[in-house]
């Protein structure tokens, strides 16, 4: 099904944004560097782990906008030591990695260990509140 006929519906409205966001998340999985590994680690909370062998952190660079997380890391030396290898397995390009968070996600830490970048986040329980609207007449 097409995504903008779903998002035409006259059933949702308001739901720009959200088109917007499925776009986004769409255009950010095209590319498959770093690999990366995405934890339910239970009660709301949630952990991202990347990858990252060879990069420090001061190579590595976090920002959140507009609930788009995007981790980005930057090899500034790396032509200077390619040709002391005979063999290069271990990838030494930069990358831009983003994911799209839901309202109310928050980021509570981000780890380097071991060459990988854990980050992890936290989503709270919805209120689940029910609101009542009142009815007012013409009269």
């Amino acid at each position: 099904m097409n995504r903008t006929l779903l998002f035409d519906s006259p059933f949702l409205l308001g739901f720009e944004h959200t088109r917007g966001l499925i776009e986004r998340a769409a255009k950010a999985a095209v590319d498959s560097y770093p690999p990366y590994n995405v934890e339910d680690l239970g009660q709301g909370a949630l952990r991202i782990t990347l990858a990252v062998a060879g990069f420090t952190a001061q190579t590595l660079h976090i920002t959140l906008e507009d609930r788009q997380l995007t981790i980005a890391g930057r090899k500034e030396d790396a032509a200077k030591a390619e040709d002391a290898y005979l063999h290069r397995g271990i990838a030494a390009r930069g990358f831009l990695r983003a994911f799209v968070l839901a309202d109310g996600v928050r980021i509570d830490q981000a780890l380097l260990e071991h060459g990988l970048l854990h980050i992890d986040l936290s989503r709270p329980k919805p209120d689940g509140r029910i609101q009542h609207i009142e009815i007012r007449t013409s009269t």
